[in-house]
C-alpha cells in the first residue's frame, strides 16, 4: 500500500532512482528547492477562443463530445526546481480516460490527448507532487477533474445570461460579476485577438492556495508571479470596451463567427 511521503523520481544517468519526498519539506532546517511553490493556478480554456490563439488555421480541432469549458492545466507557481523524471503511462490514467477526453481534450490535430496530459504532468504535475492529493499522476488528474466539477463555469455563466454568441459582445465587469463568487478576485479573464482583430475570450486562470481553496492572499506574494507558469498568447481581457464569447463550431473551429 502506498505511503506518504511518496517517492519522487530523480534522474541518475539512464536510470530513475527513488528519493524521499520528505526532503522537500526541509526537515533538517536547510533551504530546499522542492515544494517551494506557494500557490497553484488552475486554468480552464474555452475551445472556440483557444482556436483563435493559433497562427495556423489547420491546427485546431474540437472533438464532437466537447461542448464546454475544458482543462488546460494545474500549475504550481514560483517553482525553482522540480522532479523531471517521473513518467506517466497510459495505464496510470486508464480509469479516468473517458472523463479526461471529455473535459481535458487536446485541441491540436498534431497532439494526442495522452501527449497533452503527459506534457502537463511532466511540466507541472510533478512539481506539485509533494502535496498529498497531488502526489502521483493518478491523483493529480483526479484532482484536476474534481476542480473542473467545482468550477462549473458553464452553469454560472448561463445563470447570468452570458452565453456564446457571434453577435453580442460582453463587458469584463458583467463577466466578473457572474464569476466572482465562483473563482474569487485573484483570478484572471484572458482574451486573444482573432483574424479580424476582435477581442475573444480565451481562458480563465484561477488562483488557489496549496490546499486548493479560493481566496488565498499570502503576505509577501507578488501578484504578478501568479501567471509566470504556463505562459500563453492570452492577455487580460480589456477592462474597457468589450470582447466576444464565440460559440463552439465543431465543423469550423477556427471560424465559428466568420
Amino acid at each position: 500500500m502506498a505511503r506518504w511521503p511518496p517517492p519522487l523520481l530523480a534522474c541518475a544517468g539512464a536510470a530513475a532512482l527513488l528519493c524521499g519526498a520528505a526532503a522537500a519539506y526541509g526537515r533538517d532546517g536547510t533551504d530546499k528547492t522542492f515544494c517551494s511553490w506557494t500557490y497553484v493556478v488552475f486554468t480552464l480554456q474555452w475551445p472556440a477562443g483557444f482556436c483563435q490563439s493559433l497562427d495556423n488555421v489547420s491546427l485546431c480541432t474540437v472533438p464532437e463530445r466537447v461542448n464546454g469549458w475544458v482543462i488546460h492545466g494545474l500549475w504550481p507557481t514560483k517553482v525553482q526546481r522540480c522532479c523531471d523524471c517521473w513518467p506517466v503511462f497510459p495505464s496510470d490514467v486508464q480509469e479516468l480516460r473517458e472523463a479526461l477526453e471529455e473535459t481535458w481534450p487536446s485541441l491540436l490535430i498534431s497532439r494526442s490527448a495522452f501527449h497533452f496530459w503527459k506534457d502537463e504532468w511532466e511540466k507541472h504535475g510533478a512539481c506539485a507532487a509533494c502535496v498529498e492529493g497531488l502526489n502521483s499522476p493518478l491523483r493529480y488528474f483526479q484532482t484536476c477533474l474534481k476542480l473542473r466539477q467545482r468550477f462549473a463555469m458553464d452553469k454560472a455563466l448561463d445563470a447570468a445570461g452570458i452565453r456564446p454568441s457571434c453577435q453580442r459582445p460582453y463587458k469584463l465587469a458583467e463577466v466578473l460579476d457572474a464569476l466572482l463568487p465562483l473563482i474569487g478576485d485573484k483570478s484572471e479573464i484572458q482574451c486573444v485577438k482573432d483574424h479580424k482583430e476582435r477581442e475573444v475570450w480565451f481562458q480563465v486562470k484561477i488562483r488557489l492556495s496549496r490546499n486548493l481553496t479560493v481566496g488565498c492572499d499570502r503576505h509577501g506574494d507578488d501578484a504578478d508571479d501568479v501567471w509566470e507558469r504556463g505562459a500563453s498568447k492570452g492577455h487580460p481581457c480589456p477592462a474597457q470596451g468589450t470582447f466576444y464569447f464565440f460559440p463552439i463550431d465543431h465543423q469550423r473551429p477556427m471560424q465559428p463567427c466568420g
